[in-house]
Parts: structure tokens; sequence; C-alpha cells
């Protein structure tokens, strides 16, 4: 069920829910992806309907920011609640690790997505890390191919707004990933280089600040 909040339209689930969806595409055959919106998202849409238009035909469009959560409830459209792309990601780690899937990293500054992955597979030794590429690229053709030839599962792209929901949208097809996630700077996260909000922080709806 889709809730339009300032012309983006959400899928009002749960963290829960949003797993399951996410497990479904992972599953499925063709290329999907998914995106995870915040109020700068919002605004930077309003004014780029193309991106707009990208965000919306994602196959998962996920409220990542308590400003969205909040947006909705007072346009009288309430949300479930908040679902961090963070959040989602590890959600799909753990799916694709219960396949024994194949994991491609793309984005952040050289070396930061290699240790990412190194982290990743210790606590989910089923995953195949079956490739990784920096977000340093002019083009994206090669790097497209580079991504299909490794013929990965899931694919976290994080290059930041709008340039990875683009990418995505463009490229992603080629790739034959079953699903695609953009993720911002969730690598730099993983490989331990950025500490993430504390779950106070996050229960608060602060990670906003606390970043």
């Amino acid at each position: 069920m889709k809730t339009d909040i300032l012309g983006i339209q959400f899928d009002n689930l749960t963290r829960e829910e949003a797993k399951e969806a996410g497990a479904a595409l992972l599953r499925s055959p063709e290329f999907h992806y998914a995106v995870t919106p915040n109020p700068e998202f919002i605004l930077a849409a309003d004014k780029d309907l193309e991106f707009q238009k990208i965000l919306n035909q994602a196959d998962l469009v996920l409220p990542d920011g308590i400003g969205v959560v909040y947006s909705a409830k007072i346009l009288g459209t309430p949300l479930k609640g908040r679902v961090a792309g963070f959040d989602f990601a590890c959600d799909m780690l753990d799916v694709l690790n219960e396949m024994g899937g194949r994991l491609y990293l793309l984005g952040a500054k050289p070396g930061v997505a290699e240790e990412a992955g190194r982290r990743i597979l210790e606590s989910h030794p089923n995953i195949v890390l079956c490739g990784t590429h920096d977000g340093y690229f002019k083009d994206s053709d090669p790097v497209a191919r580079e991504v299909a030839q490794a013929q990965p599962d899931l694919l976290f792209v994080c290059l930041g707004a709008p340039k990875q929901e683009r990418w995505m949208a463009q490229y992603g097809p080629e790739t034959g990933v079953k699903l695609a996630v953009g993720l911002g700077g969730s690598l730099d996260v993983f490989a331990g280089t950025v500490e993430r909000a504390p779950e106070a922080w996050r229960k608060a709806g602060m990670e906003w600040l606390y970043r």
C-alpha cells in the first residue's frame, strides 16, 4: 500500500514487512531497486521531476528519516514508522546469508568497499562477496559491465542522492542483479570509518542530529 507524502509514493511498511518485501524481490528473477528517501530527497524531487519519477518507480520506497514520518502524520496520512536504509541493508544481508547469495558493493572512497565487505563477511559467512568498486568513476558503462560479470544477487549502490538513484534506474537492469539498494554513506558505516548514532538516538528520531 502506497502513501503519498509531498509527491513521493512511500510503501507503508514496518521494518519487518519491508524485510519480507525485500526478501521476495531478492528471490525473484527480475531486476528491482529500492530507495530510502529522507526529507532532503523530497525537497530535491519537488524541483527535479525526473528524480521524483525515479523514486516513485522504485519497487520499494522506504521512509529513511524521522522528518518523513512526522510529515506524514501532519498530512493526515501516517506511516507505520521509519525504515532506515542502513537497517534495511542489514536485513537484506541476513536474507542473502540465508540464501548463500552474492553481494556487490559500489561506492565510497577507494578501499572503503573492500573493508566493508570484509567486515560483512565476518558476520555473514555464507555470503559470496563477488566484487567491489569505489564511487570515483566518470564512465558508468564499464562499471555496469563489471557488475554484470560478477553476477551478484544484491547490489548496494552508495553514490549519494540523486546520483545513486539515477544510476540504479539507468544501469541496474543491465547488471542482472535481483535487488539494488541506494544507501548513501552506509559503506562507511559498514567499514567502520563512520560511527552510526547510538540506539537511543535512533529510537528518539535524532540520528540526523548525531550525524
